[in-house]
């Protein structure tokens, strides 16, 4: 199919106005064409035909050229020069490319001269139904709530067709549901996914596969197709009521169980989830005895101990639960029960519990003139147990570590092992233990406070130590101390004390001032510290309880001299002199100069026998036996390799190879050092001779010990450097080696075979 254009000049005259109203006339065009239609998708061999292009100005004598520019002018588009035939070389494909431009000239053949100008014209691609409809996923995901009603949208999906949509039906698409029904259907026009049956309930079935087909052609035959899956989740409502599976429970409980502890769970059903499952459980008209809380995690009912229980006093508990749904759905109420109740039996199992003390703690009062084995205070247990077990008692040693009570193990009395003094201890606190004679390990402990109640056993006595004083110059009659006095005992009315003195004292008197204090006061004028420096003053101090406590306290007076105002000043007696004239201070300046003249005396001495000490050596001449003076400078290290100490320790190791710095070397010098004696036979002999005395040693001790040999051998290898014990004189010797040495030993050559009597001669 194609449209055919014909070329023929136009005789088209088009009017138009200018500006002051006079018509002109436009030139007259040589060619005019729309545009050419080309199937897409041609399957032919040869090259498809497209047109024709002709101009007025080809007089078919073969003058004429026609020129082709554009989209894929000379590769997909081929013109021919001499006849305008215009061929597509290639398949096209619409969706790559729907519309191509091209230009076209007329040309002189000869000249190349331009016969007509450059026009352009269009090649429009015709669209064929080549593309089946595409989703973009293969599979999609959706969800609508549960019970939802017919209709309900779900999700909408859609699909895409690449062929022309304004041209024909190649692209207009059908919706169809292939897999899915009777739960779901699709609207036909836009792909919207809705429910199609009423009441689905998720608990049933909870995910469904739908298919979806798009067609094209309007759904017509030989239409394309293209399918996709979606996938839809039924949400959760709280639809379903929770459930007993069972509605009676019975549990058990001890009675030891404590306040707040659990002793049983409940569970009930509901099949929805999350937080339209959630429930919670109560107690119907509640109950002193037992609670129930929810578990948020499991959802289940806990049962809880509110009160203790006893076994002794009831065995068997009964009572009703409820459970209901947290959140509820309105739409789903009327007409449904979303609670359910269930009946709970208890029942308490008995145990062996301890002994229980009829009060706790215990308090006691004895007094503390009580003596020994006196009664305290009893205490009683017993066993809450049906069997009611004997109970025997026992104080706990830790907590009366002075022994101080006993208790009778049958009746729990409580007596004194000792007298109490309650000035020692107002309180004393025990621990009385109940045991099970049945069963030992059934114990019980109650704190026991025994109060030492107070009994007039002390006296009392000064309140503190008193300092006092009486000037030499005093008036009778004169203050000179205010006392008071204390009591380590309680009376229940409170102190009362009484002072008194002897009074036929001609120094001083006492005026008791009825608040438990009293002054002491001087009856004569004028006391001498000569005469008497220290007055003793027994004072008589007694209580007011039953019975009377009394005791004598002593109070010192010194006599001090003082000034015209009554201040202190000495109370130091005076000195009475010495038969020879001599007062205690001269005594101790005397004492002071021997003292110093016996240091002088020893330092003295001690610096005498110092400068008597002589050195060890007078002079540089003095020889003594065994010690030899020398003042002569050592070789540094040179001496340090002198002799090979190591082959002391070990002869059969020598380093044949070291040389002494102190000789000429061999090639110098021919004397060599003989080897040591292989064997060492006196130095094995004498180790061997040690070891076997030490072995046989009786008083040696029993292990390992260290043995020290001193050894003293045979003598040098270089014989004595000692001057002192040879024969020779230097005379004798012969120091012509000394010139072999080298130039080190030069000036001690010439200096010794200088003094030879052969070369003085």
């Amino acid at each position: 199919h194609f449209q055919h254009f014909w070329l023929d000049q136009l005789e088209c005259h088009i009017r138009e106005y200018n500006g002051d109203g006079r018509i002109l006339h436009r030139s007259k065009r040589g060619w005019m064409w729309n545009q050419f239609f080309l199937l897409e998708e041609y399957t032919g061999n040869d090259h498809q035909y497209v047109g024709k292009l002709h101009s007025n100005m080809d007089k078919d004598d073969g003058n004429v050229k026609y020129v082709l520019t554009g989209d894929g002018a000379g590769t997909l588009f081929l013109i021919d020069e001499k006849s305008g035939d215009i061929h597509a070389t290639k398949r096209l494909d619409r969706e790559e490319k729907a519309m191509y431009t091209l230009h076209a000239k007329v040309l002189d053949r000869r000249t190349n001269a331009e016969l007509e100008p450059d026009t352009e014209f269009n090649i429009k691609i015709h669209d064929i139904n080549d593309n089946a409809p595409k989703f973009a996923k293969e599979i999609y995901f959706a969800s609508v709530p549960e019970m939802s009603e017919v209709g309900t949208s779900v999700v909408t999906i859609t699909a895409t067709d690449a062929d022309d949509q304004t041209y024909g039906n190649s692209a207009k698409l059908v919706y169809s549901i292939l897999q899915g029904q009777p739960y779901f259907a699709v609207d036909s026009e836009n792909g919207t996914i809705k429910t199609a049956l009423p009441g689905m309930d998720r608990e049933v079935k909870e995910n469904y596969q739908v298919v979806i087909q798009a067609k094209d052609m309007a759904g017509q035959m030989g239409g394309l197709s293209g399918t996709t899956t979606v996938s839809i989740t039924l949400l959760d409502v709280n639809d379903t009521p929770p459930r007993f599976a069972n509605h009676s429970f019975r549990m058990t409980a001890v009675e030891s169980t404590e306040i707040g502890g659990a002793i049983g769970r409940i569970k009930a059903d509901d099949s929805d989830l999350g937080r339209h499952a959630e429930m919670e459980y109560s107690i119907v008209s509640g109950h002193d005895i037992f609670n129930i809380v929810t578990d948020q995690a499991t959802q289940e009912g806990v049962i809880i101990i509110e009160k203790a229980l006893d076994y002794e006093s009831k065995k068997d508990f009964e009572f009703r639960v409820e459970v209901k749904n947290t959140y509820l759905d309105a739409r789903f109420i009327n007409g449904r029960q979303f609670h359910d109740f269930a009946t709970v039996r208890v029942t308490v199992e008995d145990v062996d519990e301890p002994p229980v003390f009829t009060r706790n703690p215990y308090i006691f009062e004895v007094h503390e003139d009580t003596a020994a084995g006196s009664f305290v205070g009893v205490v009683s247990a017993r066993d809450p147990d049906a069997d009611n077990n004997p109970v025997k008692y026992s104080i706990d040693r830790h907590t009366d570590l002075e022994r101080l009570f006993n208790i009778d193990s049958v009746n729990g009395t409580i007596t004194t092992l000792k007298a109490l003094d309650r000035e020692m201890s107002r309180w004393h606190n025990i621990s009385v233990v109940a045991t099970e004679m049945n069963n030992p390990r059934q114990t019980t402990r109650v704190p026991v406070a025994i109060k030492v109640l107070d009994v007039n056993d002390n006296a009392p006595e000064f309140a503190m130590s008193y300092d006092t004083f009486v000037c030499e110059n005093v008036k009778a009659g004169q203050l000179i101390q205010t006392i008071s006095a204390v009591d380590t005992d309680e009376p229940l009315v409170g102190h009362k004390f009484a002072f008194s003195i002897n009074p036929t004292n001609p120094n001083f008197t006492i005026e008791d001032r009825d608040d438990n204090t009293a002054n002491i006061l001087t009856r004569r004028d004028g006391f001498s510290r000569r005469e008497m420096s220290l007055y003793f003053l027994p004072v008589v101090i007694s209580d007011n309880d039953y019975p009377i406590q009394s005791s004598t306290s002593t109070l010192i007076v010194r006599v001090c001299a003082c000034d015209s105002r009554g201040n202190m000043q000495s109370c130091n007696p005076e000195v009475l002199p010495f038969s020879d004239g001599l007062t205690t201070g001269a005594l101790v300046a005397i004492l002071l100069c021997v003292i110093i003249l016996l240091m002088i005396v020893v330092l003295f001495a001690a610096l005498r026998r110092q400068r008597k000490k002589e050195p060890l050596i007078i002079s540089k001449e003095d020889v003594r036996d065994n010690v030899v003076s020398y003042n002569d400078e050592g070789g540094g290290e040179e001496d340090t390799q002198a002799f090979d100490i190591g082959t002391l320790r070990n002869p059969e190791v020598m380093d044949a190879n070291k040389l002494r710095r102190d000789i000429i070397p061999e090639m110098l010098f021919p004397f060599r050092r003989t080897s040591p004696i292989k064997d060492n036979t006196d130095v094995r002999d004498f180790i061997t001779g040690r070891l076997q005395e030490n072995d046989s040693d009786p008083t040696a001790p029993p292990y390992d010990s260290l043995a020290t040999y001193a050894y003293e051998g045979s003598g040098s290898l270089a014989e004595s450097l000692s001057s002192l014990e040879s024969a020779a004189t230097e005379g004798d010797q012969d120091y012509d080696y000394l010139s072999n040495w080298g130039p080190q030993f030069k000036k001690l050559a010439e200096m010794y075979i200088g003094k030879s009597p052969d070369r003085e001669t």
